[in-house]
Order: structure tokens, then sequence, then C-alpha cells
């Protein structure tokens, strides 16, 4: 479906992107991890068209580069930095559902789905929502559009646990009718999103392997932490996933989305030395 064949990229003297190869079919998602520099946003870019290559770059048999209004109508994308748009929120979804032939509602009920009303809002510049705002409204028109492909460069940066959590419901829900790639700086924070790595590093790939895909992406776990001494830092951070105490702050417990499981276990592993006990069990799967 996708194809990307020798693909180079110049700015002056520096060479982003070396001799990229790559094949994605529908059902493949792709976290494209990397270091900052190493070329994941200039790939991104020529993959969408905006801006000229060397070698070939097909979506569906199309360049997107000729045919970028016909290809852009099957992709949908999801900015790592929101665009600095003055346009009311409900001209922008009007005028994003017009370019992709969609039914507008269905892009409404998305943002509804992600704690966004965004009705209530539509006369609201999108340049004065808040960054989660933004974020939630940026996937909602992504999501709720037809599409063959999915381009998300770190999209769950900004959202709260709970909108998390049913934001990969919504991605579960179309992981066998269309490709993903999801761009990020670390691996944890995508890997149990996905069934395939490529790496980059330095205008290269430089790993393309495909991975165990286990973790049903809309399963929740319970967790219940136990600490040795209360600690005010621990509080702040585990309080903005969503977990609460009932005593002097030695016993925390909440719910974490499985797909999150990596990055909230690298969160915790910055007070390792607090822990006395971690425990985590899959609750029952219902619909976001």
């Amino acid at each position: 479906m996708i194809e990307l064949r020798g693909v180079s990229k110049r700015f002056r003297r520096h060479r982003v992107l070396k001799g990229i190869d790559l094949r994605i079919a529908r059902g493949d998602r792709v976290a494209l991890v990397g270091s900052n520099g190493a070329g994941k946003t200039t790939l991104i870019r020529c993959l969408l068209g905006e801006y000229r290559c060397e070698g070939k770059v097909t979506i569906g048999g199309l360049s997107p580069r000729e045919h970028r209004t016909e290809v852009l109508r099957r992709v949908g994308f999801v900015p790592q930095i929101s665009p600095p748009l003055k346009m009311p929120v409900g001209q922008l979804i009007g005028f994003s559902a017009g370019v992709c032939d969609s039914d507008p509602e269905r892009m409404y009920e998305v943002a509804e789905r992600l704690g966004l009303d965004a009705r209530a809002i539509r006369h609201r510049p999108f340049d004065r929502l808040s960054g989660g705002m933004k974020q939630k409204l940026l996937i909602a028109i992504a999501l709720g559009r037809d599409c063959d492909l999915l381009v998300l460069d770190e999209p769950a940066a900004n959202l709260d646990p709970e909108a998390r959590h049913n934001f990969f419901h919504l991605l579960a829900e179309r992981k066998e009718q269309v490709a993903m790639i999801i761009s990020s700086h670390r691996l944890d924070e995508v890997a149990t999103l996905v069934n395939r790595v490529v790496e980059m590093d330095q205008g290269q790939v430089v790993l393309d392997d495909h991975v165990a895909d286990e973790v049903a992406m809309t399963s929740l776990l319970h967790a219940r932490i136990e600490l040795a001494r209360p600690s005010d830092a621990f509080a702040a951070t585990i309080r903005s996933w969503g977990f609460a105490t009932r005593d002097d702050g030695l016993s925390w417990e909440g719910e974490v989305a499985g797909a999150d499981r990596l990055r909230f276990l690298g969160t915790l592993s910055r007070y390792a030395a607090l822990m006395q006990g971690i425990h985590l069990e899959e609750v029952e799967r219902h619909a976001a």
C-alpha cells in the first residue's frame, strides 16, 4: 500500500534522508522511532507530499506530491505540533469533512469519545484552545473520516489518561482496515500499540522488525502501588495518571490503559527507591 524506494532528502548541504526503502501494508501498525534529528518528521513530510525528494514515494500507487489532493483524502494525519489556526472549531470541522468528503457528525462523535464537547466550543478559535483540547480535536478530525493510512506524530502526548484509553479503543477499531505510522522518539510510548518497529538514525533505517502483538489495545489494568514512605513528588506524578490514595500517601490505586503499561512503568521507575510493591491486574474490558 505504501512504498518508499531510495527516498533521499537534502537541505542545502545537509542530507537528512539517505536512501530510505520501506513497504507498509494495510494492517501494519508501525512505530517510527528515533532520536530528535533522526529524520522521522522529514520522512513523514515526504510521505504526505509536503517535500520534494529524490526516489519514489507512493500511497495506493499514487504519488502524494503529484496527486496530493486525492492522496490526502485517504490519509488521517495528527501532527506533533498543532497548527496556528484562527479558524473557529465548527468551521474547521466542516472544512476538514468537506476536503475528505466525510460526515462532520462523525468527527463530533469521536471528539465526544475523547472527552471533548466540540459542539459547545464550535465558535471558539482553534488557537485559543488548550493543548489537550487541540490534540483531541485533531485526533477527532483524523479518525472521524474514512482513510487508508493514519499518520500519528506523538499523538497522545497531551491527552489525559482517560482520553488516552479511549484513543486506544478508537485505534483498535481501525487496526485491520488501515495502515498506521505512529512516530515517537521513545519506543516505550507506543510499543504496545504496534506490530512493527522501524527505527531511524541519522537519516537511515537501522531496524525494521515485526514485534509480538499480544497486548490488547483496549485492555484496562487496575494498579495498586505501595510505598515505603510518602513523597510529594510521587503524589503529584501519580495524581496526573488519575490515581488516588485512601490513607497517608503510602498506598495508591488507579486504572491504566493496557497500551500504556510500558509508559506507566517507565514513570514508576523514577521512584524505584520508594517502592515496596506494585500490583497490576487486567480488569474487564469495556467499550469506550
